[in-house]
């Protein structure tokens, strides 16, 4: 600091009164912009921290969502607000955090639909890339295949069995085109070799209503979000879409065991705008990591098939860039679009 002050007064000898102090002050204003981010990372968080999830309330995103708000709003001493944007896949609500300021005040939670909808959605209106700041990734789990209990269908091979005597009659639902469960249920279309028809809603929620209707055949649906329809006998799971059985759905096969190598697991991880300083991303991070060991939230998450995995700032970016190299082969292979 002292050199800094000396270099400022040797650049203002010669100049008159005036010229002197116009310097210092662009000199100190110049000083003080370069600590801003230090200094606001320092304070962080001083006043209440928005997270958007593009989803309705009511679906898996919610069950993750706002037991984590409320764990990080004790541990960050400010209220942290659950605002539910759905839209367009997701992208309203993405495309809203990647506009907004860098600060960590405004935080993304989603699903692998973000990673998806980079190959997925035509003309997005961010750039999945430097639109956002990864902050990292907080569990992951199977989607789950789901019909009413009335349904004829016991497993999967009815399922596909049904679907190849009347290509395109059957129909699933999932919360919306490039969310995890859409793909999930495309790749399944692709691996057995099927068609069935995707009815796409906006959110998970409307999705379980029309299943429970009648108006559906299946849904392709989150464990947490479909968790509580299946313990309560409104829903029977016909498969999960790990790789291994999951304690959570006790006795529900994999899809994997009659369609061998297929996987789609959906994963949740909470992103910041682009450009938000490192010391902040590791501040939510540090947060995440202690609130997620919470023996209430481990287990409320393990009872739904979840599995809590939080991982660095730097993880989450190659985890990311990985994942949209993943669902970028099953778009193109696919020829899936989101219209």
């Amino acid at each position: 600091m002292a050199r800094e002050r000396r270099g400022v007064q040797a650049a203002g000898k010669g100049l008159p009164a005036g010229r002197r102090g116009v310097l210092g002050l662009g000199a100190g204003a110049g000083l003080l912009a370069s600590l801003g981010p230090a200094l606001g990372a320092e304070t962080y968080p001083s006043r209440p921290i928005r997270v958007v999830v593009p989803f309705t309330a009511g679906g898996g995103t919610d069950v993750v969502g706002r037991e984590l708000a409320q764990l990080l709003s004790v541990e960050l001493g400010q209220p942290v607000v659950i605002d539910n944007r759905a839209g367009g896949g997701t992208v309203l609500g993405s495309d809203l955090v990647s506009k907004a300021a860098p600060d960590g005040y405004t935080l993304l939670l989603t699903t692998s639909a973000i990673a998806i909808n980079a190959s997925l959605v035509k003309g997005l209106p961010y750039d999945t890339e430097r639109g956002f700041a990864e902050v990292g990734l907080i569990c992951h789990g199977p989607n789950v295949v789901v019909v009413r209990p009335d349904s004829p269908f016991r497993g999967v091979a009815d399922i596909i069995r049904a679907a190849k005597a009347d290509p395109g009659k059957l129909t699933y639902g999932s919360s919306g085109n490039g969310s995890a469960v859409h793909l999930a249920a495309e790749l399944f279309k692709i691996t057995a070799g099927v068609d069935i028809t995707h009815v796409p809603y906006r959110g998970a929620g409307p999705a379980y209503t029309d299943l429970l209707g009648g108006r559906l055949d299946m849904v392709f649906g989150t464990a947490g979000g479909v968790a509580a329809f299946v313990k309560g006998d409104r829903m029977r799971a016909v498969a999960v879409t790990s790789p291994q059985r999951t304690p959570a759905y006790e006795g529900v096969p994999t899809v994997a065991e009659t369609l061998p190598g297929y996987e789609a697991e959906v994963w949740y991880a909470v992103f910041a705008p682009g450009g938000t300083p490192a010391p902040i991303l590791a501040r939510l991070n540090d947060a995440m990591k202690k609130v997620t060991q919470a023996p209430a939230y481990h287990s409320r998450l393990a009872g739904e098939g979840l599995t809590v995995a939080v991982n660095s700032p730097e993880e989450m970016t190659r985890f990311m860039r990985a994942e949209e190299a993943r669902w970028r082969r099953v778009v193109t292979d696919g020829r899936i679009t989101s219209d």
